[in-house]
């Protein structure tokens, strides 16, 4: 029987105020879902402060939350603004979506996305910003010319609908709290807590009206969450979340002790992803990564029976050039040009000076700390130190080398692509020192790191 109060009342209900659910959670209790609801009601609608935001958001980094705790403020921030209803176009296909935690030289939602929608699959990405060292989808798609990351929601259904695919950013419309407890966070130094960001990329995929989402998490020294534990620990709470919450999900845990990829920086990775697309080649750990992820798409949204099914009909929308009419379809729907495929060159920016990245003797790469790999084309302008800081997408770095690459006066560590020469010596001397060179190749590592599912 439920515990009574004094003189054998019921005991009160949880107190709505928005301090006392601070003090609640300040103190190590479980929030009722009530309560994480109207705190949530508050940050949509401007009733609790920039103190509160911070103080709630403060609290949830040092006590955590339960699981039921995290589904409950995922839900609450998924209801704060609109949810996408894909019912009304009829789509003759799931819809299904892929998020990655981030890393240096991950374009791999610019491939994905067209690829299982030229398998079947209809795919509303809500994609982010660079964050620190890592870049953002929504960066790399802004130096295509005219493209709109920023649609209104009947464009984006438009395009979702013509396109199979459409990668946009977060609309004031969806999860509009999240837009204001991020802000929050990003400044009062509690972006690592896992509830918050379950809570953060969950809620705009709940507000997308998925039916099934796969997550890359990465760990590395190019991640967000370097440790393995801490991958797959915030790998088991989005997973967990969403299956409280009804989304079918499942997760990756993926290797970022290399870059992804060849290049790295905004115009120079749509480039790389634009030769992916077209069969003019694609490196090897970004393909892995990326038919991985949309196997268990296809899987997920019942568009493949078994993995060799899933790999062979991604195979096929590779070789037969459907998936690269997708993206340029999306490109087109969105405000791009329509010729970006075949002319890429002509549209997407290009830095002036090209430097190469001399290593301090011949060897082979051993190891490689990514996220100096990363700050290095932040340093170019690739990124941003502040939130109002401007891009420069031409800048950035190519022919990266990978480990196990023997570099020396015929293959150097990396292109610099810069707007000047001393930016691109400042930048190769960063780069320089991410490299640690040795006279034998490294074990091999596998790439995949595990898979996480519901129980």
């Amino acid at each position: 029987m439920p515990s009574m109060g004094e003189a054998g009342s019921p005991p009160a209900a949880p107190s709505l105020l928005p301090q006392e659910i601070i003090r609640v959670k300040r103190d190590g209790g479980e929030l009722e879902a009530a309560a994480i609801a109207a705190f949530i009601r508050g940050l949509a609608d401007g009733s609790i402060g920039e103190g509160q935001a911070a103080a709630f958001a403060m609290a949830v980094f040092f006590r955590g939350m339960t699981r039921r705790e995290t589904a409950a403020l995922t839900e609450a921030m998924a209801r704060s603004g609109t949810v996408l209803d894909w019912a009304s176009l009829g789509l003759p296909g799931p819809v299904l979506d892929k998020h990655s935690t981030g890393g240096v030289g991950d374009k791999v939602s610019l491939i994905l996305a067209p690829l299982v929608a030229a398998c079947g699959g209809f795919v509303p990405m809500i994609a982010g910003r660079g964050l620190g060292h890592t870049g953002g989808t929504l960066d790399k798609l802004d130096s295509i010319p005219g493209y709109s990351t920023a649609p209104d929601i009947a464009g984006f259904r438009n395009a979702v609908r013509s396109a199979g695919c459409a990668i946009i950013g977060q609309t004031a419309e969806l999860a509009p709290a999240d837009r204001r407890l991020y802000a929050v966070r990003d400044v009062t130094a509690t972006v690592e807590s896992i509830p918050l960001i379950t809570a953060s990329i969950l809620s705009k995929k709940l507000a997308a009206g998925l039916e099934g989402l796969v997550m890359d998490v990465k760990f590395g020294s190019g991640a967000f969450m370097a440790a393995p534990a801490a991958a797959e620990a915030l790998a088991r709470s989005i997973v967990e979340a969403a299956q409280t919450a009804g989304l079918p999900t499942l997760a990756l845990l993926t290797d970022m002790n290399e870059v992804l990829g060849e290049n790295a920086g905004n115009a120079l990775e749509v480039e790389e992803a634009v030769r992916f697309l077209t069969g003019a080649g694609g490196e090897a750990r970004l393909h892995a990564v990326t038919i991985a992820l949309a196997a268990e798409m296809l899987l997920l949204g019942g568009l493949a029976a078994d993995r060799p099914e899933a790999e062979a009909k991604l195979a096929e929308a590779l070789a037969s050039g459907a998936a690269a009419e997708r993206f340029a379809r999306m490109v087109r729907e969105l405000g791009g040009p329509p010729d970006l495929l075949e002319r890429p060159a002509s549209h997407l920016p290009a830095a002036p000076v090209r430097f190469p990245v001399a290593p301090p003797r011949a060897g082979i790469v051993a190891a490689i700390d990514v996220r100096r790999v990363g700050i290095a084309v932040l340093e170019l302008g690739g990124g941003r130190r502040r939130t109002e800081d401007r891009i420069d997408h031409a800048v950035g770095l190519t022919q990266i080398a990978g480990i196990g690459a023997e570099v020396g006066r015929d293959r150097p560590l990396a292109l610099v692509h810069a707007r000047s020469r001393d930016d691109a010596e400042k930048a190769a001397k960063e780069v320089r020192g991410a490299f640690a060179l040795a006279d034998q190749a490294p074990p091999p590592r596998p790439i995949l790191g595990g898979r996480i599912a519901p129980h």
